[in-house]
């Protein structure tokens, strides 16, 4: 099994829970060539969704969002981890971290389909360290 774990960071906002808000902040950024690696929209009660924003720069996206007036909070440490598609992957990733003692904060993963996933691993800012040991990076 080929994968592939890096530390990434992320930011998130929270916007009023209405059509067209991930829509405009997506192509806003996309208009000033800030490049994501990963999106999530959670609702956050029943009027609000939280954003999270991982971005491929983080510098070039906090510029952005002050420059806009936009409050980000972050950044956050996460794992993204890509690789092939198969039964137990993320069991065996699962695996090193709890040997390590590391607890995952959060998870959200998907598959293409055609053979390869992402998953993205949120983590506490202080198992960042035994989690990147435990991983191997």
């Amino acid at each position: 099994m080929s994968l592939d774990i890096r530390r990434v960071e992320y930011f998130y906002t929270t916007v009023k829970d209405q059509p067209g808000e991930a829509y405009n902040l997506l192509s806003w950024l996309a208009e000033l060539g800030v490049n994501l690696l990963a999106f999530t929209a959670v609702p956050v009660g029943p009027e609000h969704t939280q954003l999270a924003l991982f971005p491929e720069d983080a510098p070039s996206l906090t510029h952005a969002a002050v420059a806009a007036g936009m409050t980000l909070v972050g950044p956050h440490p996460a794992f993204l981890v890509s690789g092939d598609d198969e039964l137990g992957a993320l069991a065996g990733v699962h695996s090193k971290l709890l040997a390590a003692g590391v607890n995952v904060y959060a998870a959200s993963g998907v598959t293409d389909g055609k053979g390869s996933f992402g998953y993205l691993i949120y983590l506490r800012s202080d198992d960042i360290g035994a989690a990147a040991k435990a991983l191997g990076i």
